[in-house]
């Protein structure tokens, strides 16, 4: 099976369009896309989604320590057999969130640990996990990247130590460009979460160099015409 492309994003509007698209398997939110989004009131934003949304979203809570991450992920998880449940693999303070991952997955309820950037971190949630509950990891590739960090063998070494782990899927996140998509294929990682203008660009893949040198030339063209240039 391949790599299973996920839009990130928490416009409704663009969820419901994306829902319909068969390259499209599942979706990702944040906080910081919900709040971009528009969303005012968090619990009813997200059950308007789930209203025009058909494939496993993931809902990531928003609380810093135990008490209120488990309180907030029974809620999320009561919404839909859809959900999965974001949890970050550490809290504002640098903490592990090992406990509470490890209580909320032996409840069999679907995560997805967000906010991982290294095979160490993967290899700590790995050790509270179990074999069969669902577990995505996600690992921010791009925002590794904008660092000067190379995510790539960070991928390899996660995805090698969780293969015992039938149950557990790693994601690439924070995709930066469509050939990204590709790295993740060739890597074998089982999920990509890619924004909605870079998925368009990935379903126009196959272009041959002359049609995308021609469509350069002719953009160039137009824009130029548009602002009436003259030399």
């Amino acid at each position: 099976m391949g790599t299973k492309i996920f839009c990130d994003i928490a416009d409704i509007n663009l969820i419901q369009k994306f829902s319909k698209k068969k390259i499209v398997k599942g979706f990702t939110t944040n906080p910081s896309l919900m709040r971009s989004a528009g969303a005012k009131n968090y619990q009813d934003y997200s059950k308007k989604i789930l209203k025009v949304c058909n494939k496993p979203i993931s809902f990531e809570v928003f609380g810093d320590d135990y008490n209120s991450i488990k309180r907030q992920a029974y809620i999320i998880n009561s919404w839909s057999k859809k959900v999965y449940v974001k949890i970050p693999v550490v809290n504002s303070k640098g903490i592990f969130m090992g406990k509470i991952i490890k209580e909320l997955n032996d409840k069999n309820i679907k995560l997805n640990i967000t906010a991982v950037y290294n095979a160490y971190q993967t290899r700590k949630i790995l050790k509270c996990i179990n074999k069969r509950s669902k577990i995505i990891i996600s690992i921010f590739a791009g925002r590794a990247a904008d660092t000067g960090k190379d995510p790539i063998p960070e991928f390899k070494k996660s995805i090698s130590i969780s293969k015992a782990f039938k149950n557990v899927e790693i994601l690439w996140a924070s995709v930066r460009e469509p050939y990204n998509y590709l790295q993740a294929r060739q890597l074998g990682c089982h999920i990509i979460t890619i924004p909605p203008k870079i998925i368009e660009k990935i379903e126009k893949f196959g272009k041959s160099y002359k049609s995308l040198t021609i469509d350069t030339v002719k953009t160039f063209l137009i824009d130029s015409k548009k602002s009436k240039f003259k030399i």
